[in-house]
């Protein structure tokens, strides 16, 4: 079974082609004009140890917002894709990461309904030219799209960037470990018989 998606997105804003695999090797080609969201993109791909490539352009004359926000969105909708019917997944899935000082945990639950809850006070408006308001801007449209449930909580740090990474660290081996199949799971995980 090949757990693979694609997508296309256009709008006025921004030009969108991303390719996601679950069973990937870490293999991350991602090109758009936001630096600190394609260094975010690259270790998530290489922690999960998924495949993604990703093709973007948006109107970052204007700011990062656009740009970020679609690509969560694309990065869902190819997640779901990729899921297909769920059947034998391990469907909940965690971790918890350091960087340096800071530790964040990230806990998601694959149940086709979408929710975050986001506990993150991070001590810097930007990274970089990055506003770091737009982690709670990607990660909510990429549990929006997904359709999961996913909470994010950073326990303590002081560099921001160090708060992020961990972020999308731990993301990244929640979603491997929630994707896994698991030989015990007959169907899908979940009494309703449905996700």
């Amino acid at each position: 079974m090949t757990r693979t998606a694609s997508i296309e997105r256009n709008t006025h804003e921004t030009q969108i082609k991303l390719s996601f695999s679950i069973d990937g090797e870490g293999n991350s080609q991602i090109v758009t004009p936001v630096p600190f969201l394609n260094h975010m993109l690259e270790l998530f791909t290489k922690h999960g140890h998924f495949d993604l490539t990703v093709q973007a352009n948006g109107d970052v004359e204007v700011d990062d917002h656009h740009t970020t926000e679609d690509v969560g969105i694309c990065l869902g909708e190819t997640l779901k894709e990729a899921l297909g019917d769920k059947k034998g997944i391990k469907r909940y899935g965690q971790a918890k990461v350091p960087m340096d000082e800071a530790l964040a945990e990230v806990i998601v639950d694959l149940s086709n309904r979408p929710h975050l809850e986001f506990r993150a006070n991070f001590p810097s408006e930007k990274v970089g030219s990055f506003d770091t308001e737009l982690v709670h801007e990607f990660l909510w449209k990429l549990a929006l799209e997904a359709r999961m449930n996913l909470h994010v909580i950073v326990h303590y740090g002081f560099n921001t960037h160090h708060m992020i990474e961990a972020i999308f660290k731990a993301l990244a081996r929640a979603i491997d470990d929630a994707t896994q199949i698991d030989p015990r799971v007959k169907g899908v995980p979940s009494t309703k018989g449905m996700l």
